[in-house]
This record gives C-alpha cells, sequence and structure tokens, in this order.
C-alpha cells in the first residue's frame, strides 16, 4: 500500500478513486506519566510521555486508514493528512485520512 500526502503518485496513474479513507485512535496516558508532565510544564521541555502517546496513536491511526483502504481494494492513499484534538486532559484523538485510488 503506498501512502503519500502528495495527490499523485509519481510514474504512476490514478484510475478510479474509491473515496475517504480514514483511521482514528484516541488515546490517554495514566494518572502518573499526567503529574510528571505537570511537573515537566513548570520547568519546560518535552513532554516525553505525550510524544510517545502521540507517536502510538500515528501509528494506529495509520495502520486503521491503511486497512480501510485495502478493504476498498485500493492500491494507494493519496493526500493523507494527520489532525488532533483534544478529547479531556490528558487524553487525545488522533485522525487519519486521505482519499483511497486504484493505480495503474
Amino acid at each position: 500500500m503506498i501512502l503519500a500526502t502528495t495527490e499523485t503518485v509519481p510514474e504512476r496513474e490514478i484510475i478510479a478513486i474509491l473515496g475517504i479513507v480514514t483511521g482514528n485512535v484516541v488515546q490517554s496516558k495514566h494518572i502518573g506519566r499526567d503529574i510528571m508532565a505537570s511537573l515537566k510544564g513548570i520547568v519546560g521541555g518535552e513532554l516525553k510521555g505525550y510524544t510517545e502517546m502521540f507517536n502510538e496513536a500515528r501509528a494506529q491511526a495509520t495502520v486503521r486508514l491503511e486497512a480501510e483502504a485495502l478493504a476498498l481494494g485500493a492500491d494507494a492513499v493519496i493526500g493523507v493528512r494527520f489532525t488532533t484534538s483534544a478529547i479531556m486532559d490528558g487524553a487525545c484523538e488522533l485522525l487519519a485520512f486521505g482519499t483511497a485510488v486504484k493505480l495503474r
């Protein structure tokens, strides 16, 4: 499966647009990580627990995006984008979306 942020795939022709596909994850860290992140927020610096959380969420959302595209019979997903939103303190949603296409 080709995943691309571009609107085309070099040297390949799009022969069919199969539709929009998505993959999303709502994820949180445990309370201990939230407390440590709050303390780190006072002194500044990277909140590694949250970085890890977003990396895990992005990977899982990408897997779900790809699975949805495969179910449609896609060869690629173009225009892939990621967006996030806060659901509640310590929890976020990460959404991956794009257009599933068939290629020649």
